[in-house]
């Protein structure tokens, strides 16, 4: 019965991470962001497009999909750090990155991956949350942002206590995001990278 629970509400994770946040939001204002920037159906394509306002509703959307996963695995299991919490942000990530429902043409899992570990490590996830837009609004660059906050994780959750597991588990999902800006990259060697709003 565990395992089929688990199995449940990992199945659960990716579904809530398909959610279009990116897309109904846009698509209320007549834009099809998948059709318009970097084509990315993400919170800081929003922002180039829209504004800050609109990106923003977008950016905490996205959080809550990932913190409402593990969330339910903490009710479950009764720990907060338990590794069905992982499982079911690693999930909603995917989803929100590959959805089912989207031809798996996703993005990027940054704010994903924000609201997730904002549950598992509030205080961390504070310092990077603030420091993400600190960044974005200096450098201009949602990449570089994104890139800083997330290489960043690993050495805050262990400052807050951190079990090893859970920071090679976070080390994976630190790659995941490095692997998802490799186009970002580029364009930022080549000075290419679209500045935001």
């Amino acid at each position: 019965m565990q395992i089929f629970i688990a199995v449940v509400l990992v199945v659960a994770a990716y579904a809530l991470g398909t959610f279009p946040s990116a897309a109904i939001i846009a698509g209320k204002k007549n834009l099809d962001i998948t059709k318009v920037g970097s084509g990315n159906p993400g919170a800081s394509n929003v922002i180039r497009n829209l504004g800050w306002k609109t990106g923003l509703a977008v950016f905490l959307l996205d959080m809550a999909k990932a913190a409402i996963a593990v969330g339910l695995a903490w009710i479950v299991t009764d720990d907060r750090h338990d590794p069905l919490s992982y499982l079911c942000l690693f999930a909603a990530i995917l989803g929100h990155s590959y959805p089912v429902t989207r031809k798996f043409k996703g993005g990027k899992g940054v704010a994903s991956g924000g609201g997730g570990m904002f549950v598992l490590f509030p205080l961390t996830s504070l310092v990077l949350f603030t420091s993400w837009f600190v960044l974005t609004k200096t450098t201009r660059k949602a990449s570089i942002a994104s890139l800083t906050i997330s290489i960043a994780l690993p050495f805050g959750i262990y400052y807050e206590g951190a079990e090893a597991w859970e920071i090679a588990a976070t080390l994976a999902l630190v790659g995941f995001i490095i692997v998802k800006h490799l186009p970002n990259l580029r364009r930022l060697k080549t000075h290419e990278e679209p500045d935001i709003i």
